[in-house]
């Protein structure tokens, strides 16, 4: 039987919710390979149980909202697999349905999916993950920028040369899916252009679930160049919207933004960066150190964050720390 849970922005008015790491690296750590286009998506259709016990790892671990798979998964990617409508469909529901596997087990008590039980070390390397008590857990539904499809990088780019009905267009057929599935909420995530989110909120219109718009950014700015007070301003008004903010970025630059979005929006934000370390396409490795720090946490959370956790190369073990400090104030 589910454990019942209050509608997310409701939870969010008692305090902040930690979120959950990067998908793809706890997937590698399982020994998932992720060099498809499809990336973690490809496991949707050949490997679900990977991604449930991602999930779970992550629920063990004290995340309290499980963000989906579907990240780069979109009708036309599939497609070029050689998959119709129909399947998509059914592998984007899919996708929600996994993470509600993992988080409907969590919340109940119940033993974790195969790969990860509880008292198993964090397949992620490095010894036991843990602190995530029995209770509600929310699951968000991942809707990826344009450029996550195209898989060349233009998603930390924008301007695709696309117009804001073009991505509309684009974005709505798998919103309609991912909303059917009945997610806690839509993440909008990832976002680098203004333009897309103007695009992205207007494709989520009457769909029924409620959503948080994070953008990726460089200092104070989108990736594609927009103050980031004019890019939050552009969810200050909408209801759907329950929190903004910001996601695979640099820890540092989440400081300042946090502070933006919620003086600019008066509303909940969402804050879940790199690990800080820098990817070297050539190369196909991750170069620098890690500047992720649970620590920071105190600081967003007294600017007005209310959604914490991590994204790129943020595996369950930081969540756990981040966790045992959220805990802590």
């Amino acid at each position: 039987m589910s454990v019942p849970r209050v509608p997310l922005a409701a939870a969010l008015e008692h305090g902040p919710l930690v979120l959950d790491g990067g998908l793809s690296n706890q997937l590698e750590a399982q020994g998932c390979d992720l060099s498809d286009e499809l990336w973690s998506a490809r496991l949707l259709a050949d490997d679900p149980g990977q991604i449930e016990a991602a999930h779970t790892a992550y629920a063990r671990a004290g995340a309290r909202v499980l963000i989906t798979s579907s990240y780069q998964a979109t009708y036309e990617g599939f497609a070029h697999r050689g998959l119709g409508h129909e399947e998509a469909t059914a592998l984007l529901r899919r996708s929600v349905e996994l993470a509600r596997m993992a988080a409907e087990r969590m919340a109940a008590g119940r033993p974790a999916a195969e790969g990860a039980e509880a008292g198993q070390t964090d397949p992620g390397g490095g010894g036991h993950v843990g602190g995530g008590a029995a209770g509600p857990v929310w699951v968000a539904a991942s809707v990826g920028p344009y450029g996550a499809m195209l898989a060349d990088g233009s998603e930390y780019r924008g301007r695709y040369g696309l117009s804001v009905a073009e991505l509309t267009r684009f974005h709505r057929p798998r919103i309609e899916a991912l909303a059917a599935a009945g997610p806690d909420a839509l993440a909008l995530e990832t976002v680098p252009d203004a333009d897309e989110a103007a695009a992205m909120l207007s494709a989520v219109e009457g769909c029924g679930v409620p959503v948080w718009l994070s953008y990726s950014i460089a200092g104070e700015t989108t990736r594609a160049g927009q103050p980031l007070r004019d890019a939050f301003a552009l969810a200050a008004g909408v209801d759907q919207v329950i929190a903004v903010g910001v996601n695979c970025c640099e820890p540092a630059d989440a400081d300042r933004a946090v502070e933006i979005a919620a003086g600019i929006t008066g509303k909940p934000v969402v804050v879940y960066p790199n690990s800080g370390e820098e990817w070297d396409a050539a190369a196909r490795s991750w170069r620098g150190r890690s500047t992720f720090d649970p620590g920071r946490v105190r600081a967003w959370r007294e600017a007005g964050a209310r959604l914490i956790g991590g994204c790129c190369r943020v595996g369950p073990e930081r969540i756990a720390e981040l966790a045992a400090v959220v805990r802590s104030h």
